[in-house]
């Protein structure tokens, strides 16, 4: 896939998440609880919940939200959240891959497979389509007057497998391995499944399969959706 049609699918999926504030909180609350429990509740020992609170951070989350989050998940009557993932297909063979967090599966699954079958989507089984999406630590810094060929070769040395710079911001790339090391480097991380090749339609059938995938992203259980759109400026401003 080509370099600018892998940062214009990126800079939208944030952009969409952006828009989406409340459910951001919602998100990485959840994503600081499954940490917090699973790992403790010391972000020093724990990789998993020193990422959901540098997220918090970067989503301007108060402070005292998160120490309550925190203390919530450790407590002993804590809640039980699940990460399931799900697969399918949006409209004109647009591959979708979900990832999700959720206190009910029933109520997940039913939500996901109703917007799938409103929208002229396919729910594929769990498998069919993760081979079509390779997972990567993501991380996007403001641009700063950072000497491009200095900050690429520290970057480099850092884990990065690609340093992109364009419109004020920078995209560094690793793979899934990579990850922690970079976040001892920078903030601003995320993880996320990057397909190998993206899919350009003609606009109208381009719309039709980017709401189905905007209907996922609206759904409170799901928290990250992606697929092999191409996304265009043409798309962005017909939105």
């Amino acid at each position: 896939m080509a370099g600018h049609s892998k940062w214009a699918n990126i800079k939208h999926r944030k952009s969409a998440q952006d828009k989406k504030r409340g459910k951001i909180f919602t998100r990485i609350i959840r994503e600081i609880h499954i940490a917090a429990k699973e790992g403790g509740g010391d972000p020093d020992s724990n990789p998993a919940l020193r990422l959901a609170i540098s997220n918090a951070k970067g989503a301007n989350m108060p402070k005292d939200t998160i120490e309550r989050a925190i203390k919530k998940a450790t407590g002993a009557d804590a809640e039980t959240y699940e990460e399931p993932t799900y697969e399918g297909y949006a409209p004109h063979g647009i591959a979708v891959f979900m990832e999700c967090t959720t206190d009910n599966l029933n109520r997940t699954v039913a939500s996901v497979r109703s917007i799938f079958t409103k929208m002229g989507g396919t729910l594929g089984t769990n498998g069919s389509l993760g081979f079509l999406f390779e997972r990567k630590g993501i991380f996007m810094i403001p641009e700063n007057d950072q000497d491009e060929d200095s900050f690429t070769f520290e970057m480099i040395d850092g884990g990065a497998e690609e340093v992109e710079f364009q419109d004020g911001m920078i995209l560094i790339t690793t793979a899934f391995e990579d990850f922690g090391n970079m976040m001892k480097k920078l903030e601003s991380a995320d993880l996320q499944r990057i397909p190998h090749e993206s899919i350009s339609l003609p606009l109208p059938e381009a719309k039709q399969a980017l709401h189905l995938i905007e209907a996922l992203e609206d759904d409170d259980d799901v928290s990250k959706v992606f697929h092999n759109l191409e996304i265009t400026d043409e798309l962005i401003n017909a939105e």
